[in-house]
């Protein structure tokens, strides 16, 4: 390989020995294009304000919205069958500077909550976490789009406007073809039939017993996490909330005219959001279409078996190295760690136990482990109180050195990806060792100080793109260990000018060699000052 001194040309040092071809990228069509649409919203809005790395939390804060705009809605709601229509009206129009105001910040909150469920779905399906550890998520998800949706079509009938009689016949019908219903809920909506006490039932349901069933399936959803966010970006939630402030001023919601059992309305504008299903009762019988739905649904919640996707092994706890600190229970995004009484005679208190079913196989645990330092000499083994299996901490120190020994040339760099990310095994070359790991979140702090002392002049840490990673919290607790402020640290002598992190996923190849490069003439510049520096002292010492 051609050899840098200081009259070689960088530019043409860096074009033949640094950067390697670019290969064809191996990623499906679905994942490619939302990484590319994900990478669009990272360069508008920024990584901490992408609003698709924070679909929950924005599903959090509109049911916020459509909360508190609901309670100053009830306020002055009639839940009367001759009431209600007159009490939405004058709220929308009478009192359009707020009520008004209000009421379209409910519709439209409640359209937007339905729009980040599903695009959380999808985003969560396009990048396949969906299987494997992550079933128990998924499944309990799908349920809770139906809430939701059930949840805004009572919100419809309390309206009692055309629409809502509408939506109120035809899931009358929907109701009677189920076998478990008794009797005709259709016919409440004969003449006469329909009386205050049905309707102040519905409004029951909608205003406490739907968002009660809602909050405890949402529960349930994120049993399985820890470390759960609700509370979006403060930018994000203002921008959002002006956008939807912005969209009921300019097009407020309104009413169709009042429901008329004598007559049938010849247009009906339909929040397609929540009432796409009834369209469906126009050329399918009410049974045909709940074995539509009901078929979707669960297509969908078989969706983590189709196929299914194996997980590695769960991490294993060595008690003879653990000191029952808990910081890798602390810092398990899956809740799989626990701490309890110990149950050996050492002289510590507590232990930490697996629940293997839990266990994502991702090594944040390893990570957090302060026996985990690869400088330990303890013995010929790295041992350290929770290890992965599939990839001990003894292997990953052994790989770091024999992956540096193997390079040469000028600028020796080891390069630390993970295996969810960009393909660092691609990145390899003469002057560049890759050393690819569960999850950059598995990666000792220590182990980059023990790098450059084996012979590299630089580490880069790469992986999941910033603000995303596939297990949740491994960028996260890498970067806080980096920073100083979460254990084990990175210790403050560690020379910070050789360390560089540039997150990428598959399609950001191109950025990561570019970054890659400009690391490496960073080493070289310090290299050449160096030497200038030190030149210039002989020369100094010369003349004296």
């Amino acid at each position: 390989m051609p050899q840098w001194n200081p009259g070689t040309s960088m530019n043409c040092f860096f074009q033949t020995s640094l950067i390697p071809e670019n290969p064809i990228l191996k990623v499906n069509p679905i994942k490619r294009g939302y990484l590319y649409l994900e990478e669009w919203f990272n360069y508008s809005f920024g990584p901490e304000w992408n609003p698709l790395y924070h679909l929950g939390t924005l599903t959090f804060f509109f049911f916020w919205v459509v909360l508190v705009s609901g309670i100053y809605l009830f306020i002055f709601f009639d839940t009367s069958l001759s009431g209600a229509y007159a009490s939405v009206e004058y709220l929308t129009h009478e009192q359009w500077y707020l009520g008004g105001v209000m009421r379209s910040l409910h519709r439209y909150a409640s359209d937007a909550a339905i729009v980040t469920i599903l695009l959380h779905m999808f985003r969560e399906f396009a990048l396949d976490r969906y299987r494997g550890f992550r079933w128990f998520s998924w499944v309990t998800g799908v349920p809770t789009l139906w809430f939701v949706i059930t949840l805004g079509i009572t919100g419809y009938w309390l309206v009692w406007d055309e629409l809502g009689l509408y939506v109120a016949v035809l899931s009358s019908q929907l109701m009677d073809a189920l076998p478990i219903v008794s009797g005709s809920m259709a016919s409440n909506f004969l003449e006469g039939q329909l009386t205050d006490r049905f309707f102040t039932l519905m409004g029951f349901l909608h205003l406490l017993g739907q968002p009660v069933l809602l909050i405890f399936v949402l529960w349930i959803h994120v049993k399985r996490l820890s470390h759960v966010e609700i509370s979006a970006p403060r930018g994000l939630a203002i921008g959002s909330f002006l956008a939807l402030l912005t969209l009921s001023l300019i097009y407020p919601a309104v009413s169709h005219a009042p429901a008329d059992l004598h007559k049938v309305p010849a247009e009906l504008n339909l929040d397609w959001f929540y009432l796409n299903i009834y369209p469906l009762l126009d050329t399918l019988t009410a049974g045909q279409t709940w074995i539509v739905t009901i078929g979707i649904t669960f297509l969908l919640m078989l969706m983590p078996w189709l196929p299914p996707k194996k997980t590695g092994k769960a991490a294993e706890v060595h008690l003879d190295e653990c000191n029952g600190c808990g910081q890798c229970a602390v810092d398990c995004p899956f809740d799989a760690i626990s701490v309890q009484a110990r149950t050996d005679s050492a002289r510590w208190e507590y232990e930490v136990v697996v629940e293997d079913s839990l266990c994502a196989a991702c090594g944040i645990c390893v990570g957090s482990c302060h026996s985990s330092n690869p400088f330990r000499r303890s013995s010929k083994t790295l041992e350290t109180g929770i290890d992965m299996p599939q990839f001990p901490i003894d292997e990953v120190r052994t790989r770091t050195r024999e992956a540096l020994a193997g390079t040469q040339g000028e600028v020796r760099v080891l390069l630390i990806g993970c295996q969810h990310a960009l393909d660092a095994e691609r990145l390899k070359s003469e002057n560049v060792a890759v050393l690819s790991l569960l999850c950059t979140g598995m990666m000792p702090p220590t182990l980059v100080e023990y790098a450059l002392k084996q012979g590299a002049d630089g580490v880069f840490v790469t992986g999941c793109r910033q603000g995303d990673c596939y297990y949740r919290y491994g960028n996260v607790w890498m970067d806080k260990r980096f920073e100083g402020v979460r254990k084990p640290v990175l210790r403050e002598r560690a020379d910070r000018s050789r360390i560089q992190i540039f997150r990428a996923a598959e399609t950001d190849h191109k950025q990561l060699l570019n970054r890659l490069a400009g690391f490496q003439r960073q080493i070289l510049d310090a290299k050449a000052e160096d030497i200038g520096a030190q030149g210039r002292q002989q020369a100094g010492g010369g003349r004296a």
